[in-house]
């Protein structure tokens, strides 16, 4: 029995401004046949946002109607008692993963031609598009040809936003997540961007961040979005409070920063 083949291709788009998405993706976006979507609307009914963002971006490149193929997005397990620990959280995500292999597989499988999958800001900064659709190769049941657009990333559009050099001359950048911030600090990490952050917590024993400077953003390039720059002491309240009108507004958080601790 033949595999079936499919192209994909796994388009980044940049953090959410329509005019950042680059040549090179809006020619790919239009040699698409259609796009594999992961929808959270069965959640709890509501019309996902970012699935309109992700509509709304094509309504502006293509000229004509895209076709969208919608998939369930698989909740991933998110209950403190249940991802304490960085094995459990792994193994949480790695769960998540597979479901979401599966949906997707069950979309190629289901269509010919060239799918694209929209990817926010660049597919090689924290996301798993990548990541999953390689081991779906690996499943055996479609012989994937694979290729990735870069996009411009939302650590790009922080820095251009706040007009600052990400680090200093001769200095390292480290870049990691909001689970593995204090890690970083405990290592001596000094100038570090944060991604991924479902609360922002920069208050604890271990490393005292009043006196370091934070540049930080949500929701970059959109309609909501929201900047916040000074002395972490002073500024930590506002982000907090810029943090709920961007989900009052848009419905959905993606925010980022840069802390540095100061010669």
């Amino acid at each position: 029995m033949t595999t079936p083949a499919r192209r994909v291709r796994i388009i980044g788009v940049g953090p959410g401004d329509p005019d950042q998405v680059t040549l090179e993706a809006v020619q790919a976006l239009r040699e698409v046949d259609y796009f594999v979507v992961t929808d959270k609307s069965g959640r709890g009914g509501m019309p996902d946002p970012l699935v309109n963002a992700r509509e709304r971006l094509l309504d502006r490149h293509l000229g004509a109607p895209p076709v969208i193929v919608r998939v369930d997005d698989p909740e991933r397990e998110r209950r403190p008692d249940r991802t304490a620990t960085q094995e459990e959280y792994d193994a949480a995500v790695a769960r998540w993963h597979e479901e979401r292999q599966t949906a997707y597989e069950e979309a190629l499988l289901s269509r010919e031609g060239v799918a694209g999958f929209l990817v926010w800001g660049d597919p090689a900064f924290y996301d798993s598009t990548i990541r999953i659709l390689q081991s779906l190769q690996e499943r055996g049941r479609l012989d994937l040809e694979l290729d990735v657009i870069p996009g411009i990333s939302s650590i790009q559009l922080l820095a251009a936003k706040h007009r600052i050099v990400l680090h200093e001359v001769g200095h390292a950048l480290h870049v990691t997540s909001g689970r593995r911030l204090r890690e970083a600090l405990d290592q001596g990490q000094d100038n570090v961007v944060v991604m991924l952050n479902r609360v922002i917590e920069l208050e604890g024993p271990q490393t005292d961040l009043s006196e370091w400077s934070i540049w930080w953003g949500a929701n970059l390039g959109t309609a909501s979005e929201e900047l916040v720059a000074g002395r972490v002491g002073d500024v930590l309240p506002e982000i907090d409070a810029a943090r709920e009108r961007v989900r009052a507004a848009a419905g959905w958080v993606m925010d980022i920063f840069l802390i540095r601790r100061e010669a």
